[in-house]
C-alpha cells in the first residue's frame, strides 16, 4: 500500500512584497522584506521580486507588536486580504481552532508547511459555522507567535508542486533562527464592553476577555561551524467574553453567547547543526497544550434535558476541550557534487479530549454525573522524503529539483465513558432499538422522550483506528530564456493507498519588459484526497433548529447508513487553476495585480440533513431514536473568480518615514453542480439544501480590503490600520428565501510603540476602536434561528468588540 507526499521545500517564489514596513523586523535588524529568498522555491536565485506567482510575506513580529493580535489566524486574518479566519461560538471544537480559508476555499484545501515541510492537519471536523462545514484543515494556532521569523502564503495552486490540500494555496511558516540573545514579551488586553444597537446586546461585565500572554525566545550558538538553537516559549491566558441577546428584549435559546475561556502553552524549536563540511542535521521539535471552555446552547428549566432537582433554573454545559499537539521534524542536508540534497522525516500528532461540565445525561435523572468524559479524536501523520536539486549553466539558468515523499496517516476515535453517549431505560439499562416505548424515560412535564448522552455534546460511542498510505514522486523545473523571461514546469504523481493514483501538472512563467514592470501567470491543474477524518467520522450531536432541540446523526461516509442512503463512497476533489497578473517595482512604490480562475470538481462537503420523514432513512432514524442525518459527499463543483490588487508605498515625511500597503481581494464563488445521486432524484434540495449551500458561498466576503499606515520618527512610532469586510448573506431554518444578511463593517485598528532603548520598548493600542458588531438579527434572534444561537452569526470581524492592548517587549 503506498502513499507519499512531499512537502519538501516550499514554495515557487512571489511577487509582491507585503508589508514591507520600516520598522525593525524579524530579518536579522533589516528594514524591509522586499528582498528575502522565499524558503522552498527550488532555486536558490529568486528572491520575492522575482518570481512567477504571487506570494504574501507577512512579517509576523512587526504586526503582532502593532496590532496587538496574540493568535496566528486572527494575525492572518486582519493582515491578508485573500486569507479569512473568524472565532467561532457555539460550535463545539471549533470553538477551539479557528476555521480558515484562503480565497474563499474550504479549510482543507490550503497546505501548510512548517519550515518548507508538510504540516499535520488536525483531528477535527469543522460542524457548525459558516467556514469549512464538513471539512478538517491544518490548524495555525498550534503554532506560536513568539516562535515565528515570517510567514509566507502562496496564492496559487499548487498541487504540482507540493500535493494534496494545495489547491487554494500553500501556507509557510518559517521559525525564528536567530543564533543568539534572548526576546521577551509581555501582552495584556481586554475588551471594553459597549453594547450595539440600543441596549440589544448584554455582557457579564464592562471589562472581559481579560487576555495575558508571556512569551520568551532564545537563540544560541551550537559548536563552532555556524550551528544554532532557537527555543521559544509562550503562556497565554484569555477569560470569557459574553455577548448574550438581551434578554429583556429578547427570548433568545442560548444564555452564553460569545468567546471562550482558554489557557495555551507553547514550547517550539528549531535547531540547526553542522556535522561536517557539506553535511548539516537540522530539527523542529514543537509542543502545544490548549484547554479551551466554551458554553453550549441552555437548557430550559423544563426542557426535556434537564432535571430540575439538579438544575432548577436550567443550565449551561460547558465544552471542556483538551488539546494536545506535538511535531518533530528531522533531517540531513548536504551535497553529492554539484546536487544539494535534503533528507528528512517529518512527524505530527493532534489529540482531541472532551470534558463535558455542568451537564447531565437526563435519562439518568437525579442519579446523573454532571461532568462527562465523551472521548474524542486524533491524527498522526508521518512523512519521509528525499529531494535534491542542481542548477545548470544553460542559456541563462536552469534549476532542477526532484523528490519523492512517503506518507503515512492514521485518524483514530477514542470512545467517551459510556453515559457520555448512552440513552438509559426506566430501569437504568442501555436502551437499543427493541427497548419498548413504555421503558424509555420521558419528562413528566412535555410526555416526551428524554435525550441520552451529555447535554451539550454526546461522547463518541465507539472506537475508530483507519489509516492509509501514500507515495509521491516530483519533478519542479525552473528555466531562464532570457534575462528577463523565465518559465517553469513542475509535474507529480502520487499513488493512495485507498483510492488509486493521480498525476498533476504545472506551468508557470513570468516575463520583465522592464526591470521594474513584469508580466505573469500560471496553469496547473490539482486534486485533494479525502481526509481521513471526513471518511471515517461518526457523531450523534444535538442541535438547535428554530428554536428546537434535535438529535442529529452525523454519519461515517462507511457506515450503514450512508449506504442506506445512497451516499456514495468519498473520491478525490479535483481543479484547474489559472492565474495572469503584473507587478511593478519602482523602489518606494510597488504594485501587484494577480487575477485567478479556480475550478474545483467533487468538492466534499456536509450534505443537509434528512428525517424521520424521509421515504429513504426515515424508519432507520425513527429505530436509531435520531431525528436527522447528515452525511459526508463529493456533493458539489464550484467556481471561484478573483484579483488581488497589493499598493505598497515608502517615503520620507517630515522628520520620519511613512510606510503604507493597500491590499484587496475580490472573490466570487459559485456553485456550478450539485451531485445528487440517483436514487435521491427529487431530493435535491434536501441533499444540499439552500442553507448548506449558502455556508459553502459564505466562507470569505466577496471583497476585502486593508489599508495600513505606519508613521516611525526615531524612537516614536504610530500604526494605523483599516479592514473592510463586505456583505455576507446566510439562510435561515425557514426556507430558501429566509435570508440573514451581514452588511459590510469596517474595523479601525491604532496602535503607538516608543523604543526606550534599544533593548526595550512598549506599545499601546486598540483593536476595532470604534466597537463595530456583525449585523443584529433581530428578528431571528427570539426564534433561535441564527447559528450561534445569538443575536448575530461571528462572521467577518467576530464578535467581541472592542478591545484595548499593551505589550512590552524586552531582550538581552
Amino acid at each position: 500500500m503506498g502513499i507519499k507526499k512531499i512537502s519538501v521545500v516550499f514554495f515557487l517564489g512571489a511577487s509582491a512584497l507585503y508589508f514591507a514596513q520600516t520598522t525593525k523586523d524579524s530579518l536579522s535588524g533589516e528594514t524591509s522584506v522586499d528582498e528575502v529568498n522565499i524558503i522552498g522555491t527550488r532555486n536558490k536565485k529568486r528572491t520575492v521580486t522575482n518570481t512567477a506567482v504571487p506570494v504574501d510575506v507577512i512579517d509576523v513580529k512587526q504586526i503582532s507588536q502593532s496590532t496587538g493580535q496574540v493568535e496566528v489566524n486572527q494575525l492572518l486574518q486582519f493582515a491578508a486580504p485573500s486569507f479569512n479566519s473568524n472565532k467561532q461560538s457555539g460550535s463545539d471544537g471549533a470553538d477551539a481552532v479557528d476555521p480558515a480559508t484562503l480565497r474563499g476555499l474550504g479549510p482543507d484545501q490550503t497546505l501548510l508547511l512548517l519550515n518548507g515541510k508538510r504540516y499535520h492537519q488536525s483531528s477535527l471536523v469543522n460542524i457548525f459555522g459558516t467556514r469549512g462545514r464538513g471539512n478538517s484543515g491544518s490548524d495555525l494556532n498550534t503554532i506560536p507567535v513568539a516562535a515565528i521569523k515570517r510567514v509566507e502564503i502562496l496564492r496559487d495552486g499548487a498541487s504540482a508542486q507540493y500535493g494534496s490540500d494545495a489547491i487554494a494555496g500553500v501556507i509557510n511558516v518559517v521559525l525564528n533562527d536567530r543564533d543568539h540573545g534572548f526576546e521577551g514579551s509581555a501582552f495584556y488586553g481586554a475588551n471594553l464592553f459597549k453594547s450595539p444597537g440600543n441596549s440589544d446586546v448584554v455582557s457579564d461585565k464592562k471589562l472581559d476577555g481579560n487576555t495575558f500572554d508571556f512569551s520568551g525566545n532564545l537563540g544560541t550558538k551550537i559548536g563552532t561551524k555556524g550551528g544554532f538553537g532557537n527555543f521559544t516559549l509562550e503562556l497565554i491566558n484569555k477569560d470569557y467574553a459574553i455577548r448574550n441577546a438581551n434578554p429583556e428584549k429578547y427570548d433568545a435559546p442560548r444564555q452564553r453567547f460569545g468567546d471562550a475561556k482558554s489557557n495555551n502553552i507553547y514550547f517550539f524549536g528549531n535547531i540547526e547543526v553542522p556535522l561536517t563540511d557539506g553535511l548539516t542535521f537540522y530539527s523542529q521539535p514543537g509542543f502545544s497544550y490548549r484547554n479551551t471552555k466554551a458554553y453550549a446552547w441552555t437548557r430550559s428549566a423544563d426542557a426535556d434535558g434537564n432535571i430540575p432537582e439538579i438544575y432548577p433554573d436550567g443550565f449551561n454545559p460547558i465544552q471542556n476541550t483538551k488539546i494536545s499537539d506535538f511535531t518533530f521534524d528531522n533531517g540531513l542536508k548536504f551535497k553529492l557534487g554539484d546536487w544539494d540534497f535534503d533528507f528528512y522525516n517529518a512527524f505530527g500528532n493532534n489529540r482531541f479530549i472532551y470534558q463535558i461540565d455542568n451537564t447531565i445525561n437526563a435519562t439518568l435523572g437525579v442519579n446523573s454525573p454532571t461532568s462527562f468524559d465523551a472521548g474524542g479524536h486524533s491524527l498522526s501523520q508521518n512523512v519521509t522524503g528525499l529531494s535534491t536539486s542542481k542548477a545548470f549553466d544553460f542559456l541563462e539558468g536552469f534549476n532542477l529539483a526532484l523528490g519523492t515523499e512517503f506518507r503515512y496517516e492514521k485518524f483514530n476515535l477514542i470512545k467517551g465513558q459510556e453515559s457520555s453517549y448512552a440513552t438509559y431505560d426506566v430501569n437504568g439499562n442501555v436502551a437499543t432499538a427493541e427497548t419498548p416505548i413504555e421503558l424509555l424515560v420521558t419528562n413528566p412535564l412535555s410526555g416526551d422522550i428524554r435525550p441520552g448522552g451529555s447535554q451539550g455534546f454526546p461522547g463518541y460511542s465507539q472506537e475508530v483506528g483507519k489509516s492509509r498510505n501514500n507515495f509521491a514522486a516530483y519533478v519542479d523545473t525552473e528555466l531562464d530564456i532570457t534575462k528577463n523571461w523565465m518559465v517553469s514546469l513542475a509535474g507529480r504523481f502520487e499513488n493512495y493507498s485507498d483510492f488509486g493514483s493521480t498525476l498533476n501538472g504545472k506551468f508557470a512563467t513570468r516575463y520583465a519588459i522592464t526591470p521594474q514592470f513584469a508580466f505573469r501567470g500560471s496553469v496547473s491543474t490539482g486534486f485533494r484526497a479525502p481526509s481521513l477524518v471526513q471518511k471515517y467520522y461518526s457523531l450523534q450531536f444535538t442541535n438547535f433548529q428554530g428554536g428546537n432541540l434535535v438529535t442529529v446523526q452525523l454519519a461515517s461516509n462507511d457506515s450503514e447508513l450512508a449506504k442506506q442512503a445512497f451516499i456514495p463512497q468519498l473520491k478525490q476533489e479535483t481543479s484547474l487553476n489559472g492565474s495572469a497578473g503584473f507587478t511593478f517595482n519602482s523602489g518606494k512604490f510597488t504594485a501587484t495585480v494577480d487575477g485567478y480562475y479556480i475550478k474545483v470538481k467533487d468538492r466534499i462537503v456536509l450534505t443537509g440533513t434528512f428525517d424521520q420523514t424521509d421515504d429513504v432513512i426515515g424508519g432507520t432514524l425513527a429505530n436509531l431514536k435520531v431525528d436527522q442525518a447528515q452525511f459526508f459527499s463529493n456533493a458539489v463543483d464550484t467556481k471561484s473568480q478573483g484579483v488581488d490588487v497589493i499598493l505598497t508605498y515608502t517615503t520620507d515625511l517630515g522628520p520620519g518615514r511613512l510606510s503604507s500597503t493597500l491590499a484587496g481581494n475580490y472573490n466570487k464563488m459559485e456553485i456550478t453542480d450539485v451531485h445528487t445521486p440517483s436514487q435521491l432524484a427529487g431530493k435535491e434540495d434536501v441533499f444540499l439544501s439552500a442553507r448548506e449551500r449558502a455556508f459553502i458561498l459564505a466562507s470569505a466576503p466577496k471583497t476585502k480590503i486593508n489599508l495600513n499606515l505606519n508613521y516611525k520618527i526615531e524612537k516614536f512610532n504610530a500604526n494605523l490600520q483599516l479592514v473592510r469586510f463586505d456583505k455576507v448573506t446566510l439562510v435561515g431554518y425557514n426556507g430558501p428565501d429566509d435570508y440573514q444578511t451581514y452588511t459590510p463593517r469596517v474595523t479601525t485598528d491604532f496602535s503607538v510603540g516608543y523604543d526606550f532603548t534599544k533593548n526595550l520598548s512598549w506599545t499601546i493600542g486598540g483593536k476595532n476602536v470604534f466597537n463595530r458588531y456583525a449585523t443584529l438579527q433581530y428578528g431571528a434572534v427570539s426564534d433561535g434561528n441564527t447559528e450561534s444561537g445569538g443575536i448575530f452569526d461571528p462572521v467577518q470581524m467576530g464578535f467581541s468588540g472592542r478591545q484595548i492592548f499593551t505589550r512590552v517587549n524586552f531582550k538581552f
